[in-house]
């Protein structure tokens, strides 16, 4: 019996899939850092906007966490493994993790500079994406970005006098 996976072949050349799949890796990352910041916070928030951050935060990650299923099966469709451990998110997210418990409104500018970020890392992959003729990862793509963007808007919000 062949153990051997079969070829893929689906209209992307190998080397736009492995580029590909790197990138998206990247944001898989960014992602998931920015979930585990986002869950962090809603654990820990305090002060007068308790309940509106928790609130707020709680509906945050649980989008996020729909998100890291479909860029990492995005991953595997591609023929790649998903980057899984902390020490591989780590190494590939361009957000740094935040120390300590941060004030309300300190946890709120942290979210804001970590969706901007993932929205750069999403926003990044789009030539590449586009240049492959990848249709499906620059949808996931575009609904990362409309989600990255609003929710920094929304957040950035909170900050104004």
């Amino acid at each position: 019996m062949d153990t051997k996976a079969p070829k893929i072949d689906i209209g992307l050349s190998e080397e736009s899939r492995a580029n590909i799949a790197a990138g998206l890796s990247g944001l898989l990352a960014d992602s998931y850092t920015l979930y585990l910041m986002t869950h962090n916070f809603h654990w820990n928030v305090k002060g007068p906007m308790f309940n509106s951050l928790h609130q707020m935060f709680m509906a945050q990650y649980t989008e996020q966490w729909t998100a890291l299923d479909l860029i990492a099966e995005r991953i595997r469709a591609l023929g790649y493994a998903a980057p899984g451990t902390y020490a591989e998110f780590v190494k590939l997210a361009t957000i740094k993790e935040v120390e300590g418990v941060p004030k309300a409104l300190d946890m709120v500018r942290h979210l804001v500079n970590a969706q901007e970020a993932t929205a750069r890392t999403a926003r990044k992959l789009l030539p590449l994406v586009d240049d492959a003729n990848d249709q499906p990862t620059a949808d996931l793509l575009t609904q990362r970005l409309d989600v990255h963007e609003k929710t920094a808007w929304m957040l950035r919000s909170l900050l104004e006098e």
